[in-house]
């Protein structure tokens, strides 16, 4: 056990949610201990003398957050108390301050805010041993942070190689593409890149190749002069040029168009655009991003993709799995989503009953992490208790097949080998089965645009 590691505190009656964020402690502090109630906290405190102490505004059933630092303030003055409190109550929780209390953190609580939190108490902190907790990230913290993912440390092996391979190309000027199919978290990925370069302080700019055609998505990326065109009353910079010295995400890539491809590659190449209308070239610094949820492997080879841009925005590779693959993860999803739904919905923080859970992880998640928030928001909303049952399970959910069918191995026979653009033509399918061709509410459980959808339709030729 390292000697100038820091011990802290969770006191919170919803054990499941002061696990979770105990585990997103991992790397900050030396050891966590739990308590339930304030005598359960007395007693910890008694024992370890924790420094640090994160309380929920409710405790325990028999005293709230505020009487718990009151109390144990006057016994442990050395220690810091920091209270944590849904958007609804963070008014209420800044009373919290006055009582005692070195600060308050929003729930959800991520990795984020509490390295902010380390980082303030390492100028601060007051304890026998120096600077305890700088003590406890040393060669610690910075390798963990990779492994989360939407708040939650993943448990699946090929999303821990993920979170490497993006730690590692974070830093770099290298183009990163990134493949998967809807929902899996491009775009959040893409920040995740940019949050960790060089570029951090300067724009993250998206833009969606699949929504605009050729000379709308040409002049929102180069810009143009007055003039240019109809209704082109004024100069307007493009998104090359705005994000200069930033991160440019170019989602989509797949469906851009042809002579739209020249142009780009031209723009890697050379680190100049023109504005349309405009014979000034303009020198730009930014860093692309690109995604797909296309095999442009293939487009190549079909000469739909130019093989010279394809190997250009490659210079990193990061494929994301589909939830399906990764069922580990899913039960800390659910939890986080769930406890961000609540604090939303400005109402206590709802558990999931076994019934329920076993439901959700049968079901195959066509529409991946943006489908798994959308329905935990939903079970949120409609549960009228403090526990969701599967009656709150959305229907469309309840009837889809499931992993666990009579077949179960068959489903990683059945997708092992297949391009991400097979698998992602069954998923289209199945979506429009269980819809009964319903194009809305499939598009919705897909987590993609209706014409996105029209578009995989007649692409693959499903009916």
């Amino acid at each position: 056990m390292k000697d100038r590691g820091i011990t802290v505190l969770i006191v919170d009656e919803n054990s499941r949610r002061a696990e979770r964020v105990g585990s997103l402690l991992e790397g900050l502090c030396e050891r966590v201990y739990y308590a339930q109630s304030a005598e359960d906290a007395a007693n910890v405190m008694n024992r370890v003398k924790a420094p640090l102490v994160l309380t929920d505004m409710m405790a325990g059933a028999e005293i709230d957050g505020f009487e718990l630092i009151k109390g144990l303030k006057r016994q442990y003055r050395a220690a810091r108390f920091v209270m944590l409190a849904s958007s609804a109550s963070i008014d209420a929780c800044k009373q919290a301050i006055w009582l005692g209390a070195y600060d308050f953190l929003e729930r959800p609580v991520t990795r984020e805010s509490l390295e902010k939190l380390f980082e303030g108490l390492n100028k601060s902190f007051s304890l026998s041993a120096p600077d305890p907790i700088q003590a406890a990230r040393s060669g610690q913290a910075g390798s963990d942070r990779s492994f989360y993912f939407e708040g939650v440390k993943s448990k699946s092996p090929a999303m821990r190689h993920i979170y490497k391979v993006i730690s590692k190309a974070a830093p770099t000027n290298l183009s990163v593409l990134i493949e998967g199919e809807s929902g899996t978290g491009k775009e959040l990925t893409a920040r995740a890149i940019h949050m960790n370069s060089n570029r951090a302080g300067n724009e993250f700019r998206p833009i969606n190749c699949a929504g605009l055609n050729e000379s709308l998505l040409e002049s929102e990326l180069f810009g143009h002069v007055k003039g240019a065109f109809t209704g082109a009353a004024t100069d307007r910079k493009g998104l090359f040029e705005v994000g200069d010295k930033g991160t440019l995400f170019l989602d989509e890539i797949g469906d851009m168009p042809m002579s739209m491809q020249a142009k780009l590659l031209r723009v890697l190449e050379d680190g100049i655009i023109i504005p349309v209308g405009s014979n000034k070239p303009v020198r730009v610094d930014v860093r692309v991003v690109s995604a797909t949820n296309c095999d442009l492997s293939k487009l190549v080879e079909q000469k739909k993709f130019r093989e010279d841009l394809y190997f250009r925005i490659k210079g990193v590779s990061i494929v994301l799995p589909p939830l399906r693959s990764r069922q580990e993860d899913i039960p800390d999803l659910l939890y986080y989503f769930l406890e961000q739904a609540c604090s939303e919905l400005g109402v206590d923080t709802k558990d999931i009953s076994k019934n329920c859970m076993d439901i959700l992880l049968s079901y195959p998640w066509p529409g991946n992490i943006r489908e798994l928030r959308n329905v935990v928001r939903t079970m949120a909303l409609m549960s009228e208790s403090d526990v969701i049952e599967p009656g709150d399970v959305p229907p469309e959910v309840n009837s889809m097949p499931k992993l666990s069918s009579p077949k179960p191995e068959a489903e990683p026979k059945l997708l092992a080998g297949q391009s991400l653009e097979e698998i992602e033509k069954q998923a289209i399918q199945s979506t429009l089965e269980m819809t009964e061709g319903n194009r809305e509410k499939a598009s919705s459980i897909l987590g993609i645009g209706e014409r996105t959808l029209y578009r995989k339709i007649k692409e693959y030729g499903l009916n």
